[in-house]
């Protein structure tokens, strides 16, 4: 028996030692499948790569992407390449006929590559290429881009792609004139009419202009009259950029024989080509008849300006004219040599008559205005003219004229349904007659009507959208500041009583305002409406203050940088870096104009009604670090020492 005993613990011990063996054998051979599984790995990762930079071919058409586009471009004399989005309408319409073009393009002698760019996934090739809209041709010549505008078209793009590719072609030169210290007095001062864009080489907005404006001076050189477009980096023409205020890029000024004009036109080639057209022509038109004069007078919306002058030789009529065209953008100028319309304006050689249209008059005002021009009148008396006299006592705002007429503080403004067609036109001077009453005891305030309609947005702003009221009241006041009228039965003493209230400073003006934060002790401050005076205008500090948009990707881009920003900073006890959801808030100081976002100022502790837009593209730590250093009158450490 125990022999058997020995014999059954031999074979359990020889049983267990090579279920070790066996089990240390699957680990060492489940190791060595790891270690290829690693290795394959590597390896895919070697496919992977080879896979971004491979040139894939779609029907012809080679695909190229921000890691590849260099490489293929190597060597290439000439490459067609479309920039597209996959969610183009046009781009898809257009993408069997791209395929027709590779096919043709690939039968030249020698072959020349046709490829496209799905730019909404290479956005460094969109943005390096300027890539604004789909589909955007390049032909890339020697690794160089040439701009194609011409028809969407086989015949036309094969045409151009082919001339480009000619050994001996030359890029023609800029239509754009480039203007320097040494050239730019000479030009400007020579030229009845030139544009000129002021630039910095490091500027989106300039980089974005730039073929725009490249495709504009083109089609104006072929004027007859030809236009000039000129250009003049205003980081190297220092001292040509502070003489006529630059302080922004792209800044965009006309000249006429030297004078400079501020451009109030569109960016965009068509834009830019109809603007200047029109500019060219003379900024007063002639009248001939009396008929024209009576229509504009009966049925017009805006005073009738009318120059009266002997012939085009009369002195006075060039002194006119150079007044008209420095506000040619926001009045309308007329002029005659008529003796008939003179008599009807009541007016003599070298006078200019400013007349109201007949449903603004009132007892209140006079109807019409006249100034005599004299050898000695200067530009700006009769400038000044224009200005004092071109509103009625009570007009009419609309979103058409409110930009050139209504900008003035404060505004009073009677909303309600304004309407001069003629079944509504009693209703509509019944309520402005309630309005005229009170106007004309207070002329250093402006009056308006507006349409509710019109300006509903308005009306929800001062809270008013819900009043129940026909008639509603709101003042717009100096700095952004609102004040709304308590929703009452309108007339002639209510209104009396609301705007004394306004004088005496008894009103509390509207602001649209987020809660105000509970903990708001975190690296930047966060402002609201209601804190805005307390935080930004608060003359002990400095404030370097972004406005925001929720939704704004350039925004959430920067909020890192910001948040570093804040940090860095924190211990200084005399700056605030603050933010603001300009979106949820109002502003409510004229001075911080936010027409872009993100929007950053820096309000000086000793200037806070004319604070500094960052305009720099330097958007980091140490760029926003050098503009604070710049111009903080409150920081008590240097960088280096932060």
């Amino acid at each position: 028996m125990r022999k058997i005993a020995l014999l059954l613990i031999v074979g359990l011990g020889v049983v267990h030692f090579a279920t070790v063996i066996r089990c240390e054998a699957d680990d060492v051979a489940e190791e060595v499948e790891e270690e290829e599984e690693e290795g394959g790995d590597d390896d895919n990762d070697e496919e992977d790569k080879d896979d971004v930079t491979e040139v894939k071919d779609e029907n012809g058409v080679l695909v190229l992407n921000d890691d590849n586009f260099d490489m293929f471009m190597e060597g290439k004399d000439t490459v067609l390449v479309e920039f597209y989005a996959p969610w183009c309408g046009h781009c898809k319409q257009f993408a069997s006929e791209y395929e027709k073009i590779a096919l043709t393009l690939k039968e030249n002698d020698p072959p020349i590559p046709v490829a496209k760019v799905d730019a909404t996934k290479s956005s460094s090739l969109g943005s390096r290429f300027e890539v604004s809209g789909y589909p955007t041709f390049k032909i890339m010549k020697k690794g160089e881009p040439v701009e194609y505008d011409g028809a969407r078209n086989e015949q036309d793009i094969v045409a151009r792609v082919m001339e480009v590719a000619q050994p001996d072609w030359k890029p023609p030169p800029e239509a754009t004139l480039v203007l320097t210290k040494d050239n730019f007095d000479e030009v400007v001062n020579s030229a009845d009419i030139i544009l000129v864009e002021f630039y910095a080489p490091w500027c989106g907005h300039c980089k974005q202009l730039a073929p725009e404006y490249e495709k504009a001076a083109k089609a104006l050189s072929q004027r007859s009259p030809p236009i000039s477009l000129a250009k003049v980096d205003a980081t190297q023409e220092n001292d040509i950029a502070n003489r006529f205020g630059v302080s922004g890029y792209p800044t965009l000024k006309i000249f006429r024989k030297g004078k400079a004009f501020d451009y109030n036109g569109p960016r965009e080639k068509i834009g830019i080509v109809d603007y200047m057209s029109e500019q060219a022509g003379p900024p007063s038109k002639q009248v001939q008849t009396v008929k024209q004069v009576q229509e504009l007078i009966k049925d017009g919306d805006d005073a009738v300006i009318v120059g009266v002058f002997s012939s085009e030789q009369d002195m006075t009529y060039d002194l006119y004219l150079e007044a008209c065209n420095i506000l040619r953008e926001d009045f309308k100028f007329l002029h005659t040599f008529s003796s008939d319309v003179a008599k009807l304006l009541k007016a003599s050689p070298s006078q200019v008559v400013m007349v109201h249209p007949e449903k603004f008059r009132s007892k209140y005002e006079r109807d019409s205005y006249t100034l005599t021009i004299k050898d000695s009148t200067e530009v700006s008396e009769v400038q000044d003219f224009f200005k004092k006299h071109i509103l009625p006592l009570v007009g009419h705002r609309k979103q058409s004229n409110d930009a050139k007429r209504y900008t003035k503080r404060p505004l009073v403004v009677v909303y309600y349904g304004v309407d001069f067609s003629f079944d509504y036109r009693k209703a509509t001077q019944f309520w402005r007659s309630k309005v005229l009453e009170v106007a004309k005891d207070f002329p250093e305030y402006t009056f308006a009507i507006a349409d509710e309609e019109d300006y509903s947005d308005e009306l929800k702003s001062l809270g008013l959208s819900d009043s129940g009221e026909e008639v509603n009241v709101g003042i717009l006041g100096d700095g952004g500041k609102k004040f709304a009228m308590e929703p009452d039965e309108f007339d002639s003493e209510v209104l009396r009583d609301f705007i004394m209230a306004f004088k005496k400073g008894k009103l509390k003006p509207i602001v649209k305002s987020q809660p105000v934060p509970k903990n708001n002790q975190g690296p930047v401050t966060v402002v609201v409406g209601k804190t805005f005076d307390d935080i930004v205008m608060d003359t002990k500090k400095d404030v370097l203050i972004e406005f925001y948009a929720p939704w704004c990707g350039h925004c959430k881009k920067l909020e890192p940088d910001y948040t570093a920003l804040g940090k860095k900073y924190k211990g200084e006890k005399n700056l605030v870096i603050a933010k603001m959801d300009a979106t949820a808030n109002d502003v409510p100081h004229d001075s911080y104009k936010t027409e872009g976002f993100p929007t950053i100022y820096f309000a000086p502790s000793n200037s806070k009604q004319s604070p500094i837009k960052f305009e720099g593209g330097d958007r980091t730590i140490e760029g926003f670090s050098k503009f604070l250093e710049q111009h903080a009158t409150k920081l008590s450490q240097s960088r280096d020492e932060l």
